[in-house]
């Protein structure tokens, strides 16, 4: 029905958006982890490894866009399989964020429970975040309400499944097969008759006549 299809539409594109939004967020994290990482280099002069903050962010990041691929693919194509993976692993990434933004909310040594850092770019982030908390607290917001939303919409799809039936308006749309109308019937010349046909009888007492005659 062209409504069911208009309303899949539109649950394609809406999903795809959200799907860009994580996206955005996921190269904004990889540009970061990039620019800390080089910083990090200039300044331990390549004599000691990265730190677990870059990494943290720059896996973060790798995986969030990871999440957008395969989310537009999902939406594209509205496979039930595609779907339900890509919904299960924003699940698991919303309760992973959630996770750690309880922690720390709710315990006042949240610190303790992360590894020392070294390079000091995870107290610089902290002291960002806190300086800077309203805009990063909406960021942090859009973003999981991105993710909440493409688990909606991954649902919706589903429900509404692929788009792979093809449906008429009327009998007149509907063209039906044709099939040949002869079908392999040989080929013969305009003097040729059926056998038993009156022609080819009248030819016979013709020739009967003429033999009579020359004798």
């Amino acid at each position: 029905m062209a409504g069911r299809a208009a309303v899949r539409s539109c649950v394609q594109t809406a999903l795809k958006a959200a799907n860009s939004v994580v996206g955005l967020a996921g190269m904004a994290v990889i540009l970061y982890a990039l620019w800390v990482l080089r910083a990090w280099s200039q300044q331990a002069a390549g004599h000691l490894p990265a730190p677990w903050f870059i990494y943290t962010l720059l896996s973060l990041g790798i995986i969030m866009c990871l999440l957008t691929c395969s989310g537009h693919i999902a939406a594209e194509t509205a496979n039930s399989p595609c779907l339900s993976c890509h919904m299960i692993f924003v699940f698991l990434l919303v309760i992973l964020e959630a996770a750690i933004a309880a922690d720390v909310f709710l315990n006042s040594y949240w610190e303790e429970d992360f590894p020392d850092d070294p390079s000091g770019k995870f107290d610089e982030f902290k002291h960002f975040v806190r300086s800077n908390f309203d805009i990063c607290e909406w960021v942090a917001l859009s973003v999981v309400a991105a993710q909440a939303l493409s688990i909606i919409l991954a649902m919706v799809l589903r429900a509404l499944g692929p788009d792979n039936e093809i449906e008429y308006d009327s009998d007149d749309d509907a063209v039906p097969a044709r099939l040949p109308l002869l079908r392999n019937k040989p080929q013969h010349g305009p003097n040729y008759g059926e056998p038993n046909s009156p022609r080819r009888i009248d030819s016979w007492h013709v020739r009967i006549l003429d033999k009579a005659n020359q004798q």
